[in-house]
């Protein structure tokens, strides 16, 4: 028996995060786990190595993997004492940090993952407002105050986190507290059905850029009707921005969200709001020991620092460019069509064909066969220099060649080493 149905047969689903379910991508050759992992290089189990050119530890690691400035602020701190009775000094210094990116935030609360700092942020800003119900637009974790949008509608967060989401354990009188929207005239349409809205949700750009005028509509809204807006930068924070995206986009929230980018691979995640808001601290419970561990804001505060002194979010746009419009270059010549999105530094594409699913998982396949780990989704990182990107741009061009030569002769099926990845919450087979 491998590791990892070793694994399934001891954790429920296999994996601790659904993004790295090996279903997904490859069943029965992905390399599930890995030895170790240092630029853009991962050496699995079994000693071969790849280049990551797809979800890049599912967007946390913006300066690549291990790197050595925030490898050694780390390493500090553990020689320091990660915990103690006493708190850690890094947690000032990186609120005055986060404070200082974004001066129209005031105080600072922190957490360790994107999940749990959303429902944090929910909580505070609930309490702040003195109303419950909530206005959403996109994807914002596992939390009760989220999934609760599909006790009403088992359809509601279909295009926001999974279609056909079972909100098993999600407590049923929740129906009814939370309502997603998508768009200007969706948003409109939840206010107008709703005069109690005291929290509004939104990520700042998902997969494209917002609109013009949408953001500033919003704030404008949550400022007339008195509800919190609160931004889910966890995905985009510090990839197009040095602090939020919504500083380059010049809208002003209550309360900003971060995660992912802004520790390099260390759990860290932050809430930052105006004090008015954040205040309302004081009149709930939100505390927990391993928020005052040191290591994460010794992280943070070496990436952040790392990311000002590189350029780092002009260099992930850059390589988020090159790659989308390698792909689409590599594609058209192959005769291959597909269809790209997303943020400069977080593209994807998408293979228009009937069997699209087939085609992403052969994909795959023989990009592993090349050496890369790959699929139709790249995220960006200062790692990934021009020559890195061309290289793994190469082997896309040959592998959508092969693909061709495979829909042309009617033997896509017969190409996989084993079945089409799987979309979505299915149930692993132990």
């Amino acid at each position: 028996m491998n590791l990892y149905d070793r694994a399934k047969a001891l954790i429920p689903g296999g994996v601790q995060l659904l993004s790295k379910r090996p279903e997904l991508f490859l069943p029965d050759r992905w390399p599930a786990y890995y030895r170790r992992a240092k630029g853009t290089e991962v050496e699995a189990l079994d000693g071969r190595v790849f280049t990551d050119v797809t979800l890049f530890g599912v967007g946390a690691c913006p300066l690549g993997y291990a790197d050595p400035e925030v490898e050694r602020a780390v390493i500090d701190a553990v020689h320091a004492g990660s915990m103690c009775t006493l708190n850690a000094p890094e947690e000032v210094a990186l609120a005055e940090r986060l404070v200082g990116l974004h001066p129209w935030s005031e105080m600072v609360r922190y957490a360790r993952s994107g999940g749990e700092a959303m429902a944090i942020a929910v909580r505070i800003a609930r309490a702040a407002a003195g109303k419950d119900r909530v206005l959403f637009s996109g994807y914002h974790g596992w939390s009760d105050w989220y999934l609760a949008a599909n006790l009403d509608d088992g359809a509601a967060l279909d295009g926001h986190l999974l279609p056909a989401l079972e909100p098993g354990g999600v407590p049923k009188a929740l129906a009814g507290s939370v309502v997603p929207f998508a768009d200007r005239a969706s948003f409109d349409a939840a206010l107008a059905a709703h005069d109690d809205v005291g929290v509004i949700v939104m990520e700042t750009a998902r997969y494209a850029m917002p609109p013009d005028g949408y953001l500033e509509h919003v704030r404008a809204e949550a400022s007339r009707i008195g509800a919190v807006l609160v931004f889910d930068e966890i995905t985009t924070g510090f990839r197009l921005h040095l602090g939020g995206l919504h500083q380059r986009l010049g809208v002003e929230p209550d309360v900003a969200v971060f995660a992912k980018a802004m520790s390099n691979g260390y759990a860290m995640s932050a809430i930052i709001g105006r004090r008015a808001v954040m205040d309302a601290v004081q009149s709930t419970f939100i505390s927990s020991t391993y928020w005052t561990e040191r290591i994460g804001p010794a992280a943070a505060l070496a990436t952040i620092d790392a990311l000002e002194q590189r350029d780092g979010p002009a260099r992930m746009e850059a390589a988020g460019d090159r790659m989308r419009s390698g792909w689409e270059a590599a594609a058209s010549s192959a005769g291959i069509e597909i269809t790209t999105k997303g943020v400069a530094p977080l593209p994807a594409f998408t293979i228009e064909h009937e069997q699209r699913a087939a085609l992403a998982t052969l994909y795959t396949q023989w990009m592993l066969d090349e050496g890369y780990l790959a699929t139709g989704a790249f995220y960006a990182t200062c790692a990934h220099d021009e020559a890195t990107i061309d290289r793994a741009l190469e082997a896309s061009g040959r592998t959508f060649t092969r693909m061709k030569a495979a829909i042309d002769e009617d033997r896509i099926e017969a190409s996989l080493t084993g079945p089409v990845a799987s979309a979505g919450l299915r149930k692993t087979k132990r």
